[in-house]
Order: structure tokens, then C-alpha cells, then sequence
């Protein structure tokens, strides 16, 4: 396909960049995965005892099953579409496929056992789940990419002391290092919930009771033998009470967490680009590069700001599917069908997003001067240390007395140290706080970056 033809970006301008989702998310990623889940029950079937009608395959049978699936492609994809424009029914199309290719070999008495006492959705359910796990396995590489980045750069800064700002307004002395780890930190932890957490699906049948399978063979343990598959085959977890369909709570929150990690990634990409505006943060320059149509001088901080943007539109669709999905009226109803095709257009923002946040912090360097020059010039700063100083001491009202001559001044080195001489404390503690300056009074910010 021409990518300047594409209706979106992500199969359009961004294509290059998604490569490694094509495979999963796209239409031959869904069909490949419908066909594997088939091929998983139909040999579950042989495999049973009391289910003699689907005999013991041979482990040539079993190889011959397995390519089928494994070795799935482009022209078999094709043949599956062409059947599906007679059956208008897609998984119906892949049982056809199926049989087809069983003509004429060993297996071809076995057919009728393909999507035995299935419904669509115990094949649909199950290859959506393994999509979205393979697909947040390529997500995860590039987020454990970014926390390792951040990582690294809080180690390296981590004495780089920098003003803080709250409410924007100066504050307290940090580390650029510091705030980098604060950053790690949160990804750490929300990666730790996305990993907790399990995909449920189901091989239950029409309404999620096994009617047919328990009407055909009743002795059969049919919740053992589908949690084989699901489990045992696939890694899932049985789901073992559904309608119809399962009920997607699983997926609901993966996307929940996913768009609470793109939550904390679009608050890194912002304070980056703030930094960078600020001066404490420059960029590297790329030959040939253009900032600016008009305005040759600008290198705009464009990787935070494309971050952030497809964090916003993966996190509308997250959000969106995590709301939508979990409902279905009564035993089913297939809103929820042209929903899950969307789950690649979601993860493929999030792998951009990342992609740019990641080219953005390897870009940046710090400017030591312009972090060194707002310390100098934020001398009021010290009114914390030092009216603390004078509680621990006893000295009354110190907060007051600070705040009369700091709230809404400018302050510098003269006028604070004027006034720790006039303070009433022992002479080597007031050393201390002449010693003292906006550059020092980091506290602890280099052994928490370092730390990290």
C-alpha cells in the first residue's frame, strides 16, 4: 500500500515506525491467531479419552496441524477473505479454511470436530487476548526503555542542583537527577500493576453453559478440558463463568493501566518541554534539521511535544474500549465486535508516544550555567532552612520574621546573610547558615537520584 493513500497516520505517516505491531494487530494478525486457537481445540479434542470420535492424532498429524497454524500467511489470509464473502460470517470463514485444508490428508475425518460446540466469540475472545498480550510485550520493551533512560540521566544529574518551582514560583532546591528518579519511580510502579495483571478468556459455548458439548458428551469434564487450552496451551486464565462473550474486564484493565502509564509519560513530556523553555534543558542539533519554516535559530522540543500528543489520542481510545467493552446487553449483544479491531490503532499511539519520548531524552544536556544563575538569583529560598533552624532553637515567631522580609521580594545573598547575623543563635550554627546557598541546600536529592 502507498502510505501517502492512508486513511490513518499510524498505517500512513508513521508506518516505518510500526512495524513490529503489523504482525499482531493487523487483519492477518487476527485471522492467524483465529486459526491457532481452532487448531488448540481441535487437537484438545483428540487429546480427550472420552471424546472417541476424535481419535488420537499421530505426531505426524500434530506437525501437520501445527504448520497450518505457525506457518499462516499472506495467501492463506486471502483465501480465508474469499471464503468469508460467501459465509459474510469471519469465523465461520476460518472453520471453511480449516476444512479445506484437511481435504484429501489423514485429518480430513476429523472436519466436523473444527469449532466442535463453539460459538465465534470462544475463538475471538481468545485470539483478541493473545493479540493484546503479544502486543503489550512490545510495549513493554519500550517502556522499560524509558525508565532505564531516566535512570541513567538521574544517576548522571544527580547533583546538578536546580530552583524547584510550586505553583510555579521558586521553591526549594532539587536535583534535575532527583526529579528524573521521581519520574523512574512512577513508571516502575505502574508497570508493576500492568504486569500483575491476567487475561481471562473462555471456551464455553453459545451462552456460557457448554449446552452442546455437555448434550453430545456429558461424562467430559468440559471446564477442565477448555482450561487446558486457555492455561495450559495458551498462559491465559479460564474465565469460567460468561455469557456469550467474555466480558473484557480483563482487557478494561490493561487499558486502564496503560493509560495511567501514558498519564505519568505525558507529565514527564511536559516538564521536559518546560525545562527546555526554561533554559535548564538543551537539545542536540541534527545536521540538515529544520526548526522552524521561518525562524532558523529555534530548535522546538518536537519529540516531547509528538509524545504527548499520541499519548492523548492512544489514551481517548484506552479509555474509551475500557468503558465500552466490559458492557453487553443481556447474554450479547456485538458492539463490542468493531470496538476490539481498534485495540492495534490504541497500542500503535502508545509505541509512538514512547518512541518519541525516548528520542527526546536522548537529546537533551543540561545547562549548568542557567541552572546555576536562577540559584543565584533565589536567595529567599533559604527562609525555609533557616526559620527552621530557629524553631529548633527556640526562637519565636521565626516564620513571621521571614516572611516580612522575603514574601514577595527579591532577595539576595547580602540581605539573607545581613539577617542571619542578626539572629540570636550559637556562632557555629550560624556558620552554617552563612555557609549556606541555594546551590547547596539540596538535602537529600543526590542520594534519592542515586538511589533510584
Amino acid at each position: 500500500m502507498d502510505t501517502l493513500n492512508a486513511l490513518s497516520p499510524l498505517d500512513g505517516r508513521y508506518a516505518a515506525k510500526l512495524d513490529s505491531l503489523r504482525e499482531i494487530f493487523s487483519e492477518l494478525g487476527l485471522l492467524k491467531r483465529r486459526v491457532e486457537v481452532e487448531i488448540a481445540w481441535l487437537t484438545a479434542l483428540c487429546n480427550e479419552p472420552a471424546i472417541p470420535e476424535a481419535r488420537a492424532l499421530t505426531s505426524e498429524e500434530r506437525i501437520f496441524l501445527s504448520d497450518l497454524s505457525r506457518n499462516f500467511n499472506l495467501e492463506d489470509a486471502i483465501r480465508v477473505k474469499e471464503i468469508e464473502k460467501i459465509t459474510n460470517h469471519d469465523v465461520k470463514a476460518i472453520e471453511y479454511f480449516i476444512k479445506e485444508r484437511l481435504r484429501g490428508t489423514t485429518l480430513e475425518a476429523l472436519s466436523e470436530f473444527i469449532h466442535f460446540a463453539c460459538t465465534s466469540d470462544d475463538i475471538n475472545n481468545v485470539a483478541y487476548a493473545l493479540m493484546l498480550r503479544d502486543g503489550v510485550k512490545i510495549l513493554r520493551a519500550a517502556q522499560q526503555a524509558i525508565i532505564d533512560r531516566l535512570r541513567e540521566l538521574a544517576k548522571t544529574y544527580r547533583d546538578s542542583a536546580m530552583l524547584a518551582r510550586t505553583h510555579g514560583q521558586p521553591a526549594s532546591p532539587t536535583t534535575l537527577g532527583k526529579e528524573l528518579a521521581v519520574f523512574a519511580n512512577r513508571l516502575k510502579r505502574q508497570l508493576t500493576q500492568l504486569d500483575a495483571i491476567k487475561l481471562p478468556a473462555k471456551m464455553n459455548g453459545a451462552v456460557g453453559c457448554y449446552n452442546a458439548h455437555a448434550a453430545a458428551y456429558p461424562e467430559v469434564n468440559w471446564p477442565a478440558l477448555s482450561g487446558s487450552v486457555i492455561e495450559k496451551h495458551f498462559g491465559l486464565e479460564l474465565n469460567p463463568l460468561t455469557t456469550q462473550i467474555e466480558p473484557h474486564d480483563g482487557m478494561a484493565e490493561i487499558f486502564d493501566a496503560l493509560a495511567r502509564w501514558n498519564t505519568v509519560v505525558t507529565d514527564l513530556d511536559r516538564d521536559c518541554w518546560q525545562y527546555i523553555s526554561m533554559g535548564y534543558l538543551s537539545q542536540k542539533v541534527n545536521a540538515g534539521e529544520t526548526g522552524s519554516s521561518t525562524m532558523p535559530h529555534k530548535v522546538n522540543p518536537i519529540d516531547f511535544e509528538n509524545s504527548e500528543g499520541n499519548l492523548g489520542m492512544a489514551n481517548a481510545l484506552l479509555e474509551y474500549m475500557a468503558r465500552k467493552l466490559p458492557i453487553s446487553r443481556l447474554q450479547r449483544d456485538l458492539s463490542d465486535s468493531t470496538v476490539l479491531r481498534n485495540i492495534g490503532v490504541a497500542i500503535g499511539y502508545c509505541l509512538l508516544a514512547y518512541q518519541a519520548t525516548l528520542k527526546g531524552l536522548g537529546k537533551i544536556a543540561v545547562n549548568i550555567k542557567r541552572l546555576d544563575d536562577d540559584l543565584e538569583n533565589a536567595w529567599e529560598v533559604l527562609a525555609e532552612p533557616i526559620q527552621t533552624i530557629m524553631r529548633k532553637h527556640g526562637i519565636e515567631n521565626p516564620y513571621e520574621k521571614l516572611k516580612e522580609i522575603t514574601r514577595g521580594r527579591k532577595i539576595d545573598a547580602k540581605v539573607m546573610r545581613n539577617f542571619i547575623a542578626t539572629i540570636a543563635l550559637p556562632e557555629n550554627v550560624k556558620q552554617q547558615l552563612l555557609e549556606m546557598t541555594p546551590k547547596t541546600y539540596i538535602g537529600l536529592a543526590e542520594n534519592l537520584a542515586e538511589n533510584n
